[in-house]
C-alpha cells in the first residue's frame, strides 16, 4: 500500500473524535487544550489501525516517518476537535442517541449494507459498534456547530449565481460541446484476499447508490467524492469541456443525446462501473440560459456555497485557536 493510501485510511479514523480519557492509570499527557488534555492513549487508541498498517505495508526506510507524520496529524486533529466540543457545550449543542441510529441507518442504506455486512466492515476497520456510534455523534455534533456559527451565516446571491455561470460555463460552452461530471468505482485495485468478483460486486453496490441519490436531485459532486474512486472525485468528478469528438466512444454515447442537468445510464468498463451528469452544452444561447435557470443553479448555488463555508470555517476555527490555550507537549 503505498503511504498515500495510508493517510486515506487515516481520515477514515479521524472524523471528529474527541472523547475525554477518564482512565484512573496515570497516561502521559501529549497536549492541553483549555482544561481538556489529549493523553497518549487517546492518540494510540485512534490511531492503532493506521499505526499497524504503516508498520506492516510501508517501506522500512519510510516506515519511522511516516509514523511520526501520523502521530502529528492524529495530534492536530485532536486539538480541533476538542475545541469544536467545547464550543458546543458552551452553545449547549447536543445529540440524541435516537439522531445517531437515524445517522446510522442512512449509512447502511446508502452503502446498500446489511447488518451483517456493516459488522464486518467496522471489524476491518478495527472499530467496534460504541466506537463507530460515538464517531457518529462527533460528526453530526460539528455538523451542527458548524452549522449555527457558519453555514446558516452564508448567502449566495444571484448575481453571484450568474457570474459564475458566465466565467465557467458559458464562457467554455461551443458548437456541439459538452461540460461533464463523472462518477465511477474501479475494482481494479482489489485489497490482499479480496476476489475479483466480490470488488465488481461492491463496486456496482456503490455506483448503484451514488446514482440513486443523484437521481434524487443530490449534489453530484459531492457524490463523486464520496463515493467514486476515479481520478476525477478529488474535482468531484468534474471532467470539465469536451468537444464531441475529442470524446472516448463510451462517453460520447452516453452523454451526446442528453440534456443539460441529465444523467446518463449505468455503464460498465472493464474494470469500473461509472455515470455522467451533462452539465451544459454549446446549443443555442437560448438554451443555454435554460441550463441555467433549470438544471445548473442549483450545482452552481452549491459549489459557492461550500467555496464561501470552508473559507469562513477556516476563519472561525483560526478565532477559537487563538483565544485558546493550547500546548503540545
Amino acid at each position: 500500500m503505498k503511504i498515500s493510501r495510508l493517510y486515506m485510511l487515516l481520515a477514515l479514523f479521524l472524523v471528529i473524535y474527541s472523547s475525554v480519557a477518564q482512565s484512573e492509570i496515570i497516561d502521559s499527557c501529549v497536549a492541553v487544550v483549555n482544561e481538556d488534555v489529549i493523553t497518549r492513549s487517546d492518540v494510540n487508541r485512534i490511531g492503532e489501525a493506521v499505526f499497524r498498517k504503516i508498520n506492516e505495508e510501508a517501506p522500512p526506510e519510510q516506515r519511522e516517518e511516516a509514523l511520526r507524520l501520523a502521530q502529528q496529524k492524529i495530534i492536530r486533529q485532536l486539538i480541533e476537535n476538542k475545541l469544536l466540543n467545547q464550543q458546543a457545550a458552551a452553545l449547549r449543542i447536543s445529540v440524541s442517541d435516537g439522531e445517531v441510529e437515524r445517522a446510522r441507518q442512512q449509512v447502511l442504506q446508502r452503502n446498500g449494507f446489511s447488518e451483517e455486512d456493516f459488522k464486518e466492515e467496522l471489524e476491518n476497520m478495527s472499530l467496534s459498534e460504541t466506537q463507530y456510534r460515538e464517531t457518529l455523534r462527533d460528526q453530526i455534533l460539528r455538523s451542527k456547530l458548524v452549522g449555527y456559527e457558519v453555514r446558516s451565516r452564508i448567502v449566495i446571491p444571484d448575481e453571484e449565481i450568474q457570474r459564475y455561470f458566465d466565467e465557467q460555463y458559458s464562457k467554455q460552452a461551443k458548437t456541439e460541446g459538452y461540460y461533464i461530471l463523472q462518477l465511477g468505482v474501479s475494482w481494479a485495485n482489489a485489497g490482499q484476499g479480496v476476489s475479483v468478483a466480490a470488488a465488481k460486486e461492491e463496486a456496482r453496490k456503490q455506483v448503484e447508490a451514488a446514482y440513486e441519490l443523484a437521481k434524487e436531485g443530490g449534489d453530484f459532486k459531492a457524490l463523486a467524492r464520496q463515493y467514486s474512486n476515479l481520478p476525477s472525485a478529488t474535482d468531484g468528478g468534474d471532467l470539465g469541456f469536451f468537444e464531441k469528438d475529442e470524446m472516448a466512444a463510451y462517453m460520447r454515447d452516453a452523454v451526446t443525446s442528453l440534456q443539460p442537468g441529465e444523467l446518463s445510464p449505468l455503464i460498465e468498463r472493464s474494470d469500473s462501473y461509472m455515470f455522467f451528469k451533462l452539465l451544459a452544452n454549446g446549443q443555442e444561447e437560448e438554451g443555454k440560459e435554460q441550463v441555467l435557470n433549470d438544471n445548473i443553479k442549483e450545482e452552481i448555488r452549491n459549489t459557492l456555497y461550500k467555496q464561501e463555508a470552508e473559507e469562513r470555517y477556516k476563519k472561525w476555527l483560526e478565532k477559537i485557536r487563538s483565544e485558546a490555550y493550547i500546548k503540545i507537549l
